[in-house]
């Protein structure tokens, strides 16, 4: 596809909270859907709801896109949690930064959702220089925010988006 390539191996777990990293551009999501497609992987993945407008918004939900409302602060974790006590099985995907434009810190709204789920976090990666999605690791939170937000930056580190100079400055974030 394109030259790119899949690493990693999928965990077995039934339900997880995915964060996807680092994201700079929307060739992100036109890179990740023929993996997941490809792959028949089941996953539902949050996006602001105002992406999901005429002729996207079909398309968007039938791939798995979950309409978020980004201006109802706390809810969204909750609301989630509650589809994965709900659920047998539940892929959520979601990246951390919130946007794809430079930002002096991550959102934290994935390990709120995994914690009030009590789910792992896997951490998936683009890397653009060479070409690859990286099934990272499965990432057991402790519970401590900022702990977790600096372990999970740490692991995604070493992975460059499409457009690096908007990538989270990861001394300064957490």
């Amino acid at each position: 596809m394109l030259g790119w390539r899949l690493e990693g191996e999928f965990p077995p777990e039934k339900k997880v909270m995915v964060a996807l990293a680092p994201h700079t551009s929307n060739w992100d999501f036109i890179v990740a859907m023929p993996f997941i497609m490809a792959l028949c992987l089941k996953a539902s993945w949050l996006m602001k709801k105002e992406a999901f407008f005429f002729p996207f918004k079909n398309l968007f939900k039938a791939l798995g896109g979950i309409p978020t409302d980004r201006s109802a602060a706390g809810g969204m974790a909750k609301q989630v949690a509650n589809q994965f006590r709900q659920n047998e099985k539940m892929w959520v995907a979601i990246t951390p930064e919130g946007t794809r434009k430079k930002t002096d810190k991550w959102k934290n709204g994935f390990l709120r959702i995994a914690y009030a789920a009590d789910v792992p976090v896997l951490l998936i990666a683009w890397d653009f220089p060479s070409k690859r999605v990286v099934v990272d690791s499965l990432y057991r939170p402790t519970g401590d925010r900022d702990i977790d937000m600096r372990e999970i930056q740490k692991r995604f580190h070493k992975y460059q988006g499409r457009n690096p100079q908007n990538q989270t400055d990861f001394d300064e974030a957490a």
